[in-house]
């Protein structure tokens, strides 16, 4: 959410920025912000003269008592009562009013930066960076899918039996390889200087409203019939939900976390989800990264955010690539962010995305109210996010850049350690 302030003295750059996004329908919106909060601040205005008036009259009433000025009483009284009942009125009418207003700024999109590139969607996004050498073996590679089945490692049938299409079993080291890949995540993050957390995951409605746009939530979340509750689709919306209403102190700026969550997503009008695989799913898990900060570190803290992630996927001999999200791509509350994606020997380019690095200024603190205390008062911080690692779909990668032409899947040298110092693990069904 923007500062109404912008709209109020540059209603030009917020309707241009829209223009950016391609959302010409929401073009309507300020000028409708600016008339709501026009009448509001008049309201406001007359409310403050009549209670201003009010507290007068009070006083002219006392003397006139001591006076014994019955019949003027009378008259103040009657005024008074007129007075109560506008401001009254007022009241009524200002609660409603300021609610369309926060609807209506929260449907507005965030100014992007300077440098996002203007493209429609993800067609257009643009490639900053690649890393790794993006090589095509000798031999073929198999579908994921059947690359897990020749370790036992992988049960759709039985998922879709017992929970339905889009979930999944993993079983013996693919399992392993899974659950090693998240603690080694865990612990990359920890010695970056990054608190560990697991959070709540489920959040409150007005958690859901402060963390991420309308259409959003409408496509992501699960909601828990008759209960106030959302199941969270990234561990980043309760670990930011957990700063609500705070003001944090200026020296504990910035704010490193890493947090471990299962996430739950509807993926409503997404494609595959009746193909077999484990690319796009109802459910998965994920080692997140948090940044909480001052606005004038954001743009820096976003750079090395996302270079943190491209080092981790280096460790694991992962080629990939780092792609700028173009204006249409951006979600309302982000002011930018990238992709990574990894590179698919099986496919032959790049596929993703594989993790995704956002700087959302302070939208969300806005809606959440989340600042820091200066020497000159109160400002809202900067919230940041990025994946490190969000298996089963990094697994996908994984194994593609790993398999060796017998089937095996070497184990590079920094996951070794979670993997019971194993180099390599073998296929049992042929």
């Amino acid at each position: 959410m923007i500062d109404i302030n912008l709209i109020r003295t540059d209603s030009n750059r917020v309707k241009e920025n829209i223009r950016k996004k391609f959302q010409h329908e929401k073009l309507g919106c300020v000028d409708k912000v600016l008339e709501l909060d026009k009448r509001q601040r008049e309201l406001k205005i007359e409310a403050d003269n009549l209670r201003a008036s009010r507290n007068k009259v009070s006083s002219q009433i006392g003397l006139l008592m001591k006076q014994k000025k019955l019949e003027d009483v009378e008259k103040l009284k009657l005024e008074m009562k007129k007075n109560n009942e506008r401001i009254l009125e007022i009241d009524k009418e200002l609660e409603p009013l300021a609610d369309e207003i926060r609807n209506l700024m929260m449907t507005i999109p965030n100014i992007i930066d300077d440098d996002v590139p203007i493209g429609k969607d993800d067609s257009e996004n643009v490639q900053r960076l690649k890393v790794g050498r993006a090589e095509v073996p000798q031999f073929e590679i198999p579908h994921h899918a059947d690359i897990m089945e020749s370790f036992a490692g992988l049960d759709l049938d039985s998922a879709r039996r017992c929970s339905g299409n889009a979930f999944y079993y993993l079983v013996g080291d693919i399992a392993l390889l899974h659950s090693a890949i998240l603690t080694y995540a865990r612990n990359f993050m920890v010695e970056k200087g990054f608190t560990y957390c697991i959070p709540p995951f489920m959040i409150r409605k007005e958690v859901v409203d402060g963390v991420m746009s309308f259409s959003e939530m409408e496509n992501m979340m699960y909601k828990i019939e008759n209960e106030n509750l959302y199941l969270i689709g990234t561990s980043e919306h309760s670990m930011i939900g957990r700063f609500k209403d705070t003001i944090v102190k200026e020296d504990s700026l910035p704010i490193l976390l890493t947090s471990y969550s299962p996430c739950f997503r509807k993926e409503v009008g997404a494609h595959g989800l009746e193909e077999r695989g484990i690319y796009r799913v109802h459910q998965f898990e994920k080692q997140e990264m948090i940044v909480i900060c001052k606005p004038e570190d954001s743009h820096d803290w976003y750079n090395k955010m996302w270079q943190i992630s491209s080092e981790f996927f280096k460790t694991l001999d992962i080629p990939h690539e780092i792609m700028e999200c173009c204006s249409g791509d951006l979600a309302d509350l982000k002011v930018k962010s990238c992709d990574i994606n990894a590179w698919s020997p099986r496919q032959k380019k790049y596929f993703g995305e594989l993790g995704s690095c956002s700087n959302l200024s302070d939208a969300q603190a806005r809606r959440l109210a989340i600042r820091y205390k200066t020497n000159n008062g109160t400002k809202f911080v900067h919230t940041l996010n990025n994946t490190v690692v969000a298996p089963p779909r990094m697994l996908i990668a994984f194994l593609e850049n790993n398999l060796q032409k017998d089937g095996s899947v070497l184990i590079p040298k920094a996951l070794q350690p979670y993997m019971n110092g194993r180099t390599k693990i073998f296929p049992k069904v042929k």
